[in-house]
């Protein structure tokens, strides 16, 4: 039985925490702007054929950094400590509880020991290469759960790139692809 050790809506809440810790009001009056800003390109962008886009991801961040800074305002908290935040600590018990439920889940139908999976969160890009007055313009993006990171590729290839997929029909191939989700340096 195959596990997610975290979920994709707890990795963009848990990378917001990480990077919020140790910052003051006005740090995170700054963060909160910069979400805001990302999750308004990303609602004039162009849609994503999968349920975890640009657009979830940012309006999380955003959601996230705004929940901070509500709660450091109610509190009169200067600087964000995890430990002070009551939702965070409360986000965190679920998760453990989600995980153990899943492996008391696995032991009762028989699993001996369930693969707990660390992914994460990549960006893969494409670009035209069948419009010859524009080679190389932009193409669709997508955005795929993965473990590890460098099967990206292969995993977006193998969902779209079949007859009637949507790398075939638009004629575009991968042209890059970059984790967003854990950011680097954060959780693992």
């Amino acid at each position: 039985m195959l596990i997610y050790e975290y979920l994709p809506h707890e990795l963009a809440r848990l990378g917001v925490i990480v990077r919020a810790a140790g910052l003051d009001r006005r740090q995170v009056a700054a963060q909160v702007r910069l979400a805001q800003e990302r999750a308004g390109r990303a609602r004039v962008g162009a849609a994503e054929p999968h349920h975890l886009s640009e657009l979830v991801i940012s309006e999380r961040w955003c959601v996230q950094w705004e929940r901070i800074a509500a709660v450091m305002g109610r509190g009169q908290v200067a600087v964000y400590a995890r430990s002070l935040d009551s939702r965070a600590v409360r986000c965190e018990e679920q998760w453990f509880q989600r995980l153990m439920a899943y492996v008391a889940e696995a032991g009762r139908s028989g699993v001996a020991a369930p693969e707990v999976s660390r992914r994460r969160v990549c960006r893969v890009g494409a670009r035209t290469v069948a419009d010859r007055s524009r080679p190389g313009a932009a193409g669709p993006v997508v955005h795929l759960m993965v473990a590890p990171a460098e099967g990206a590729a292969g995993r977006a290839w193998a969902v779209h790139g079949k007859d009637g997929g949507l790398y075939r029909r638009t004629g575009c191939r991968i042209a890059s692809v970059e984790q967003v989700l854990p950011e680097f340096g954060e959780l693992f």
